[in-house]
């Protein structure tokens, strides 16, 4: 299982990578057109236009930031420790679901077995946060039973 939670953990490492590597790259497209945006005749439409893509590298910046966030927390995780009870970082498998508790990185597939990858302030998260296997719980009108924590 230890093998199972490093190819999720490096998962939901290659999201992260993602979202930085976007971001990064459209607030270097909204610089790159906020630097080619010469000045015409027009002042009013040459402001606009850096004023636009000012505020286009802004929320890609808070883009970059979230992203960052995200890998501080991913580091915080070591895929080789082993919980009896659900932490961040356990691989949570249920009789209806398999969860994966590190940050909100929607569903990963391996070896054709789906695993939510989830945030351990999430909803599912925090009724996970403690369980062992054995326990049950109820989210959005269905019970779980947790079969096995890693």
């Amino acid at each position: 299982m230890i093998e199972l939670k490093k190819k999720l953990y490096n998962h939901c490492l290659a999201y992260v990578q993602n979202r930085l590597d976007a971001a990064q790259l459209a607030i270097n497209e909204a610089q790159k057109a906020s630097n080619d945006d010469t000045k015409s005749s027009a002042g009013d439409k040459y402001e606009t236009g850096r004023e636009m893509a000012q505020q286009e590298a802004n929320r890609n910046m808070g883009q970059l930031n979230e992203a960052n966030k995200l890998k501080i927390a991913l580091n915080r995780i070591s895929p080789n420790h082993v919980s009896e009870t659900v932490d961040t970082g356990s691989l949570v498998l249920t009789d209806k679901a398999n969860f994966y508790i590190a940050i909100s990185a929607g569903t990963l597939k391996i070896n054709n077995v789906e695993y939510f990858a989830v945030s351990p302030f999430s909803p599912i998260g925090t009724k996970l946060k403690g369980l062992k296997a054995g326990d049950e719980f109820n989210l959005n009108e269905k019970n779980y039973l947790v079969t096995q924590v890693f």
